[in-house]
């Protein structure tokens, strides 16, 4: 059944500008994340909660979201926004910082 959602075009567009991990990228990120000697998430699982409501988002369709992919899509703009500039060149910066962006779909080091 279709989704009654309407998903504003410039959300859309920015949440793909800003999320700049392929769904596979994001994937084997969230993977290895998650991966430890004692114990590893399955794959469904592995990763952030925010983190895996990006990876789901990005297998959707855009008629497909619903109201909550909707408010991931918001919440991850404005988080990559509040922590990079604005071009999104480029940029080197602490790991733990990288790693956190990368656990949103978001690769600092990605050309834009």
């Amino acid at each position: 059944m279709a989704s009654e959602t309407q998903v504003d075009p410039q959300l859309w567009d920015e949440f793909h500008r800003v999320v700049n991990m392929t769904s596979r990228e994001l994937g084997e990120w969230l993977r290895t994340r998650s991966a430890d000697p004692e114990d590893e998430e399955l794959p469904e699982r592995a990763g952030t909660p925010t983190g895996q409501q990006v990876l789901s988002i990005l297998r959707k369709r855009k008629v497909d979201l619903d109201a909550e992919d909707v408010r991931v899509m918001r919440k991850v703009v404005d988080r990559v926004h509040a922590e990079r500039r604005e071009d999104l060149e480029p940029t080197a910066g602490q790991a733990n910082w990288r790693h956190r962006l990368m656990s949103l779909g978001h690769d600092p080091l990605k050309p834009a």
